[in-house]
């Protein structure tokens, strides 16, 4: 009984000092909503609005070809008996080609306009790395984690707003391209 005592004084005693190390290292760490800062500083909401209005351009151009490509085939339709086998199939064949060329360059605008935003974000990631870094030797913090790592923390350890301040003075703008 005597080294159960003992034992659980010991146990105690390692969990206080565990504890009390938790806390101290606790005001080390803060975290960032990486998402809300891409999307809510001038930079990140001007590159945001500049991809949307190039996006919007090519599903409105590709909305057009589609259109005309539907209203060649009903036609072909319409003028199938009025036409030779021969020349019903090379429409046919040439119709098929469009639609697949078609296709392939709505695919290839979408890639480049998805490569445009990682490039973007690439850029605004690099001008933000040095201000993390300098905030973070500024208000003595030994890590920061992006938000959707952290299951909870104190709303007084996000530096979320703080950040996007100090990157609004920085960056106003993202060639995007």
């Amino acid at each position: 009984f005597k080294n159960m005592k003992n034992i659980y004084k010991i146990i105690i005693i390692l969990s206080l000092i565990t504890n009390v190390n938790t806390n101290i290292f606790a005001e080390d760490i803060h975290f960032i909503n990486f998402k809300k800062v891409l999307n809510e500083s001038i930079a990140g909401k001007d590159a945001q609005s500049s991809l949307k209005k190039k996006l919007n351009l090519e599903i409105l151009k590709y909305k057009k070809e589609e259109e005309k490509i539907k209203k060649e085939e009903s036609e072909l339709i319409k003028s199938k008996n009025t036409i030779t086998k021969e020349d019903y199939e090379k429409k046919i064949i040439s119709l098929r080609n469009k639609v697949t060329k078609l296709r392939g360059d709505k695919q290839k605008s979408f890639d480049q306009i998805a490569k445009m935003r990682v490039n973007a974000k690439n850029q605004l990631l690099a001008v933000l790395n040095p201000i993390i870094g300098k905030y973070m030797e500024e208000n003595k913090i030994k890590i920061v984690l992006d938000k959707k790592s952290v299951l909870l923390g104190q709303t007084s350890l996000e530096i979320t707003s703080d950040i996007i301040e100090i990157l609004n003075k920085d960056l106003k703008k993202i060639k995007v391209n």
